[in-house]
């Protein structure tokens, strides 16, 4: 009987919880200091996982990130597999997520045009 979307939904949200304690209490490494995690996807199988993460920061702070979030793989993975009883720990994959980064363009880009359409007309 496969295993349904149900159950993947659940590991993927329990991975992304774990994750998060973990970063925030155990991981020593400052380039991953301020990043929230903003969801987790698991494959079918549990082989693999993309943790989707957001920070506040430029280009440059992103990429010393995501060296430290790769650099740290191991160990995250390692202390997955202590707290989850899963069959495998799925290799993680950490994906840039620019959706909030989005959202504030967005929104800045229509408060501009509402203080625009407030300007008097000649």
């Amino acid at each position: 009987m496969p295993k349904g979307p149900a159950r993947s939904l659940r590991v993927a949200d329990q991975i992304q919880r774990e994750l998060a304690e973990i970063i925030r209490t155990e991981l020593k490494d400052p380039r991953v200091a301020m990043i929230t995690l903003t969801g987790v996807e698991v494959t079918n199988d549990y082989s693999h996982a993309k943790v989707f993460y957001t920070l506040m920061g430029d280009a440059e702070q992103r990429a010393e990130t995501e060296i430290g979030l790769n650099k740290a793989n191991g160990f995250l993975r390692s202390q997955i597999a202590r707290r989850i009883k899963l069959h495998s720990i799925p290799q993680l994959h950490f994906v840039y997520d620019a959706s909030v980064e989005r959202g504030f363009e967005l929104s800045r880009l229509i408060d501009e045009a509402v203080a625009d359409s407030k300007e008097p007309r000649d």
